[in-house]
């Protein structure tokens, strides 16, 4: 069943099955309808999100095991609430062998193992690669407890191969432990991405996928869980083999799929899905908010960067570097590791998909050529596979750390190249779009919270103040590397107030992601240091100029942006997410920053607050939670309002400052301020009204119009619903 709306909950330590059934009411209060986790499987112990499943027969343990998930879906029923829940087909941990029994089985048994199918080995290479070694010594392995050990890290014995030094036994075993190092050039198990303690599995074997998805079909056949969202299928070998199976075995489930499209890219169209958990929508409600206008400056302030060359230099060093031992796989099917090198880089999306006859994204060449020939053939498979990770390694978490000019656009999904999107984009892409698709503004992967770049976009209205502003400030405290540098500014000013730990944590990871003057592999340590000093000395020096720019020049512009994204994107076509906490004011960066506990005892007050009246806009984020709830509500209880789409255009001398459209045969129209800082330095909205007729109530403001002069619209806030009366 397709949900009127989800809100997305990241289950660990701090929030358990328990926890979530605790605030059950609280999302049944604000209008949701489903509950959507992420993964609820059996993972390594001391994961803090789940998605290195080792043992998919059981619920989480440490999330309060069957016992906690029976209680929840419970509680969830009661309520009326669905229960969507992350599943990940791609890959399992191993960074704790004990922990998962298919993989301890695999390093005992090798490929005679009964789980060796499962695992994406190659067993040619020779023994299975382990690579937890300090260097290239085992002088530090032991015997314990009939286990092979290095320091905290256990391995089996093989039978019969006990006998001798640590060091001979571990000769006679399945694997060899290896130098870390090596695992990015030699590794003989495919990884998620260039994660070693993520062992991809073959789901196209269907004992794999009935072994792997057992439990999780028998609690959808009890109606335990009514949803479904896929991680990464573009890992997998046949997505479309996989996702043809998976609605065959659940069809009646929602699924939506983790799939990065490009702004000109569409689902494959064999597949039996739902649609996408979202970033398409991102792109489009974030962009129209964007003021092209600011491009040139900001170009100029980065040093007019060129994207694409970025983007395929960096695809090229990945695949070089950090998956290189893909590469040398794939060179053993006749192909040139050269020709490959060369050639993945070529890939413009994430991947294509040969065998559900989807042919548009192949690069050509003669690589290609031999795909194209052979779609069903294990090279289209392995080619298609890395060029999903070349891409996401190269572009989403290299490229986006370096190409600065104006970070709001860096989420994958979106074109950084691309300087907003159009009025008239917008509407035709979402007169176009899925109704049974998720739509999202924030989720657990984008580089920065909705609100963050809600605030952001107000620099494309002020390009040249900020460009001064970046100017003067990097002469008082400046970072040792310029492409560092100009993201750090943008990232202070759009998640001020930042503590200093909170922005030491994102400049370690973001000038390590960019791999320009140091990297998570080869620190730099006097860069290191110098990055890591930075938070203090800039906050302790011009932390009152930063507030004073901030709540004088992006703080109420930011607020109204905010208000426009998530009322577009809660009416648009589509379901809508909310990301735990998102309904108040957030300014979370990337993980780990947006996986803080939120603290749901406050927005129950709040909610408690909002109900009846229409608070103030101001720093509690009030507005937006009455916002949230009030179209979630109107969601759920009247589901005929959010049918078809029609956009809808102002008159008046500030048309260009509003984006409108109606819904449910013109009885419901969302109409949202764009570019407020252009409108008020222009005078407002003078003669500027939407073509209405009838009597119309705001359901967040509570006031009723029969005439739309815009004025008198947005006289409470800067976004309005508006249901014909007597609807």
């Amino acid at each position: 069943m397709i949900p009127s709306s989800t809100y997305r909950i990241q289950l660990g330590p701090t929030m358990t099955f328990a926890d979530v059934a605790e605030i059950a009411d609280y999302l049944a209060a604000l209008g949701v309808g489903a509950v959507y986790t992420s993964p609820i499987l059996a993972a390594t112990p001391g994961s803090t999100h789940g998605y290195d499943v080792v043992d998919p027969s059981r619920a989480s343990d440490a999330l309060g095991g069957e016992d906690g998930r029976m209680r929840l879906a419970g509680e969830l029923q009661e309520l009326e609430l669905g229960l969507v829940v992350d599943i990940v087909p791609n890959h399992m941990g191993i960074a704790d062998p004990k922990a998962n029994p298919w993989w301890w089985d695999v390093l005992t048994h090798g490929r005679e193992a009964e789980h060796a199918r499962f695992f994406d080995v190659d067993w040619a290479g020779g023994p299975v690669l382990v690579p937890v070694l300090a260097s290239d010594s085992v002088d530090d392995l032991s015997i314990e407890d009939g286990e092979l050990r290095y320091f905290e890290h256990r391995f089996p014995i093989a039978p019969g191969t006990d006998g001798g030094t640590p060091q001979e036994v571990h000769e006679r075993q399945h694997y060899r432990l290896v130098n870390w190092r090596r695992a990015n050039s030699e590794l003989n198990y495919r990884r998620f991405f260039d994660i070693t303690t993520l062992a991809a599995v073959r789901m196209e074997d269907p004992a794999v996928f009935d072994a792997t998805h057992e439990a999780l079909l028998r609690w959808i056949g009890n109606r335990e869980i009514t949803g479904l969202r896929v991680d990464h299928p573009d890992g997998l070998t046949h997505p479309g083999e996989y996702l043809r199976r998976l609605r065959e075995k659940a069809p009646d489930t929602w699924i939506v799929v983790e799939k990065i499209l490009g702004p000109d890219e569409r689902l494959p169209t064999s597949w039996p899905v739902d649609g996408t958990t979202g970033y398409d929508a991102l792109r489009l409600v974030c962009g129209v908010f964007v003021d092209p206008a600011g491009e040139p400056v900001l170009s100029e302030l980065a040093g007019n960067q060129d994207l694409h060359g970025m983007e395929t230099e960096r695809k090229r060093w990945v695949a070089e570097h950090l998956l290189r031992a893909e590469i040398r796989r794939i060179s053993r099917l006749d192909v040139p590791e050269e020709a490959l090198l060369e050639y993945l880089p070529r890939y413009s999306v994430y991947r294509s998909y040969l065998a559900d006859g989807e042919v548009s994204a192949l690069p050509s060449g003669e690589v290609g050529e031999r795909m194209l020939a052979h779609p069903d053939s294990e090279l289209t498979g392995r080619v298609e596979q890395t060029a999903a990770a070349v891409m996401a390694k190269g572009v989403e978490d290299t490229t986006f750390y370096r190409y600065n000019r104006f970070v709001a656009l860096n989420e994958v999904g979106s074109d950084p190249g691309r300087f907003g999107v159009p009025v008239d984009e917008f509407h035709t892409r979402l007169a176009a779009a899925v109704e049974s698709s998720m739509t999202t503004l924030s989720t657990h992967d984008t580089k920065r919270s909705e609100d963050v770049r809600a605030r952001l976009a107000v620099l494309s209205e002020i390009a040249g103040e900020f460009a001064d502003t970046v100017h003067r400030w990097t002469a008082k405290a400046p970072l040792p590397e310029p492409t560092l540098n100009l993201l750090a500014w943008q990232t202070i000013v759009g998640a001020w107030p930042i503590s200093v730990d909170r922005l030491r944590a994102y400049l370690e990871k973001a000038s390590r992601e960019a791999k320009i003057s140091t990297s998570w592999s080869d620190r730099n340590a006097d860069f290191d240091d110098a990055v890591a000093a930075w938070p203090a000395t800039v906050i302790e020096t011009l932390g009152g100029e930063i507030a004073d720019f901030v709540v004088n020049r992006l703080e109420g512009p930011g607020w109204s942006n905010s208000l426009g994204q998530k009322l577009i994107q809660l009416t648009m076509p589509g379901v809508p997410d909310v990301y735990q906490g998102t309904e108040l004011w957030d300014y979370s960066l990337v993980d780990p920053d947006n996986r803080r506990p939120v603290d749901f005892e406050a927005r129950r007050e709040i909610l408690a607050s909002v109900e009846d009246a229409a608070p103030p806009i101001d720093s509690t984020g009030a507005a937006k939670l009455r916002v949230v709830s009030q179209v979630l509500r109107l969601r759920w209880e009247r589901p005929e309002l959010f049918t078809g789409y029609a956009p809808l255009s102002a008159t008046g001398v500030a048309a260009a400052n509003v984006v409108a459209f109606s819904r449910g045969e013109g009885d419901l129209v969302a109409v949202a301020t764009r570019l407020p800082v252009g409108l008020a330095r222009a005078g407002g909205w003078r003669d500027t009204t939407l073509p209405l007729t009838g009597s119309f109530t705001d359901v967040l403001s509570g006031q009723t119009h029969e005439s739309f002069a815009l004025a008198d619209v947005f006289s409470r806030y800067p976004v309005a619903l508006l249901v014909r009366s007597g609807q």
